[in-house]
Order: C-alpha cells, then structure tokens, then sequence
C-alpha cells in the first residue's frame, strides 16, 4: 500500500468551484433544506449509504489506511450511523423554540428562541478517520437544516472517491456537495462566501482557514490536535491499564487526534507500565503486528519518514521495527524520554508511546500545564482527590478517567478542543448549535400600551415607577 502525499490529479476543476457553491446558496434561500421533514430524509438517506454501501466504504478504508473491517465499523461506519440514530430520536425536541421568562417592566409579553439554519456551510475534513470526521459534522449541518459542501482529504483518496461518488445517489444533489482535490481546490473553495467553515485537521491550515474566513465574517469550528497526555499514579491495575492505553494508542495505528500522546508515569510506575504495555501489545497485536489483521498503516511516505525519524528520542522498550514499502511501523513503547526530545516536541500522530517518570502529581500537572492545553487529557488513578485536582487545575477539551478516547462515543458529550486544540464544539445537540443560530423573539401585544411610563417626558413620577421595575 502507497499512498502519495498529493492526487495525481485534480479531481474537481477549480472553475467549477463557484457555481456548486452558488447552486447550494440557491438552494438554501429556496427554503429547501428548512422543512424537518427534508432534514429526516437526508438523515434517513445517509444512514442507508453507509449500510447499503458498507463493502465499498470498509475496502475503501482498507486501500487508504489499511483498516480492518471492524475497525472501519467501530470508529467510523458504524460511529457515524450511531450518531445519525440519535440524531433522528431527538432531532424535534432539540429544534423546539424555547420559552423564556419576561421582566416586570415588559409585561404582559411573550418571549422565545427558534434555531435557524445558518445557511451554507463548508465542511473540510481528514485524512485519518475521512468517513467519521466527514459525515458526523454533515449530520449536524443537515440537522439544523443547512445546504453544505465536503470536501475530503486527498491523502485518502479511495475514501474521497467513494464518497464523492456515493453522496449524491443517495442525498439531494441540490443541497449537498463533494469537492475533490488538494490545496488548488481548497484554496479556491476558502475564497467563496460560506456561512460557517468547519475544519478538522492541523493548526496550520487552521490558520489559513481563519484568515480566509475574516474576508466575509464567517464563523469557524476547528477540531485540531494536540499532545494528550496521559497520568499514571501507583496503586492502579497496570494490567488493565496497559491494555486499554494500548487500544487507545494503536487503533489506527496511532493516528487519531485524541490518542494518548505520552504517559506521565508518577513515582515508580513507569518500568512496571512498560513492561505491562509490552505485554498488551503481544496480547492485542501478536509477536509480529504487520500479520495482524487488526493493525493499519501509515498514510503516506512523508508521515512513515516523519515518524520513524522520532524513534531514535529514548530507549526502545519494545517495538521500533518498520518497513517503509509497506508504510508498517510497529507498535512501539519509548522508555527514558527527555521533556526535550523530539518526540515531545509536536503531536505524535502515530504508533510511538512515550512513557515519562515524574515524581508526583504536582510534578505531572505542571508539566501539563507549561504546554499547549490539549484536545483530551486521561488519567488513570483511584483517588478522587486526583480527578478533582486534574478537573479543576488543567484545561483540555476533554477529561476521561480509566478510559482513554472513548469519550467520543457517548453522543451527548460535546467534541472540542481548546486553544491551540480547536474552537467549537459537536456531536449531538452540540452539532445543532454549532450549525444554527439561535434567534431571539420578543412579542408584546398593542392591545394595552404598557409601555407608556417609560415615554418622555419622565417627571418625578415616572422615574420613581421605573426605579421600582427596573
């Protein structure tokens, strides 16, 4: 498996660029996409494609990343068609106008909000969960009842092709759109008008989003990254944890934006936890990972390069092997890690575990806290006075105890970062407010015109009548 850093191709002309986003403007000022009955149909719709097409998609995976096909379910097909499920079983009561109360001084009157679309929204999305991280900001979108263009990641090309070839048999082709290509594409895409730009990728091309977004005011989501640590405190089942922060670390091999980044093992936990991760791996993955079924591959050549090039920043305890045609890196375990290696000097975004020896959760908080504020934060410990300190004295867009990653998969839980890891949130009723606007009704009656202590000219009395009301 190869997969170039760039398409052998430009799969959609720039020219054509303007009036797919023009044609999806027209569509959204028709009123087309507000009804809720279309929004459950295009719901509807995209649930079948991904059962209907599950093969293509599941081998499409394979080509891109060399996942497994209970990979593919779990983190992205079978993800995506959960959200889509608990989307359609609240979608009525999330979008129900909410009444609020009215003061004194404005009584007798009514007041409420309504959720409104946005308008048209682009979606830019990844390469290393290209269905989930395409799919699930789309179920947003078309919930809160918008028009909206993808446009997937050109280092998965197989998953961009399906979908761009997919998309428009199963969902209204007048609403919603696929753009396929690389930077020229995107480019060209960030100089149209859109009503909210949600991206999902690295704080570089962050930047550029944003600074393309200010030429018309448009609202950004940014689902970005970051160095999420893990805490490791003494007393805990190192077993259990080695295991899970195995699964958390390797699924996809490494590639995921929330995977464990490095582990702050506090007093002498580190060399008991390296051997138990050594351990988990064998468990998980066999004596030899690239026979295993269940283990993927490196997107491209720059990425394997990348990181096999972090390898050499502390003791291998086990792991390190590669083979750069088969873009195969095992799983690896580094021991003896300085805070200034290589490897902990940007996100990892692969199959390497740094392990770090601290003396104390003092020691392991600061060290979190001199950082950039990350996308997940995990500690495994028993002590409640831990998960509070941790709770209460760092900042990340999220926290899990015991567990690592799978906060994602509870749907009501928003999924965001903070600072230098994104801005925004989704999944759930997080996804209809990112994607809407939330207006604001106030309606009084000219029956009785209330309102007339608050006219000039205001004399001794009026004033002390609103003093008391206001």
């Amino acid at each position: 498996m190869v997969n170039t850093d760039a398409p052998s191709e430009q799969l959609t002309p720039t020219t054509e660029i303007p009036p797919i986003v023009a044609k999806l403007r027209a569509t959204f000022a028709s009123g087309h996409t507000k009804p809720i009955e279309w929004r459950r149909a295009q719901l509807r719709g995209l649930r079948r494609m991904l059962t209907e097409e599950r093969a293509v998609f599941e081998q499409a995976l394979k080509e891109d990343l060399g996942k497994s096909s209970a990979e593919a379910h779990t983190t992205e097909l079978g993800f995506v068609v959960g959200e889509i499920d608990h989307m359609l079983k609240n979608l009525k009561s999330w979008l129900r106008p909410r009444r609020v109360s009215v003061p004194m001084a404005l009584a007798p009157a009514k007041a409420r909000t309504i959720r409104e679309p946005l308008g048209t929204v682009l979606i830019i999305s990844p390469w290393n969960y290209p269905i989930n991280l395409s799919l699930a900001p789309l179920i947003g979108a078309i919930a809160a009842g918008n028009s909206a263009l993808i446009k997937p990641s050109e280092l998965s090309p197989a998953t961009s092709a399906a979908l761009a070839e997919l998309i428009p048999r199963y969902l209204d082709r007048d609403a919603i759109a696929v753009v396929e290509g690389g930077v020229p594409e995107s480019t060209a895409l960030l100089e149209e008008h859109f009503d909210h730009i949600f991206y999902t990728g690295n704080s570089t091309v962050a930047r550029i989003v944003m600074s393309a977004a200010v030429e018309h005011l448009t609202p950004v989501t940014l689902e970005l990254g970051g160095k999420s640590p893990v805490v490791v405190e003494p007393g805990v089942n190192l077993a259990t944890t080695a295991r899970r922060l195995a699964w958390g670390k390797f699924t996809n091999a490494g590639q995921t934006c929330v995977a464990p980044d490095y582990v702050l093992a506090i007093g002498d936990t580190a060399q008991a936890l390296q051997r138990e991760l050594a351990a988990a791996i064998t468990e998980m993955f066999g004596e030899d990972p690239a026979k295993s079924a269940d283990y993927g591959r490196i997107v491209n050549e720059r990425h394997f390069d990348r990181l096999t090039e972090l390898l050499d920043s502390g003791t291998v305890v086990t792991g390190g092997r590669y083979t750069r045609d088969q873009l195969y890196i095992e799983p690896t375990v580094l021991g003896d890690v300085g805070p200034e290696a290589a490897v902990m000097a940007e996100e990892i975004f692969g199959p390497i575990l740094p392990v770090i020896g601290v003396p104390d959760l003092d020691a392991a908080i600061s060290f979190i806290n001199e950082r950039d504020k990350p996308l997940a934060l995990y500690a495994f410990t028993e002590s409640d006075s831990t998960k509070r300190r941790l709770t209460t004295e760092t900042s990340s867009g999220g926290l899990a105890f015991g567990l690592p990653i799978a906060h994602l998969a509870v749907p009501d839980l928003p999924f965001g970062g903070v600072g230098e890891s994104g801005m925004g949130a989704y999944h759930a009723a997080a996804s209809i407010d990112t994607f809407s606007h939330t207006k604001s009704i106030l309606d009084k009656s000219l029956a009785m015109d209330t309102m007339r202590v608050a006219y000039a000219p205001i004399g001794e009395f009026k004033e002390k009548i609103l003093r008391k009301m206001l």
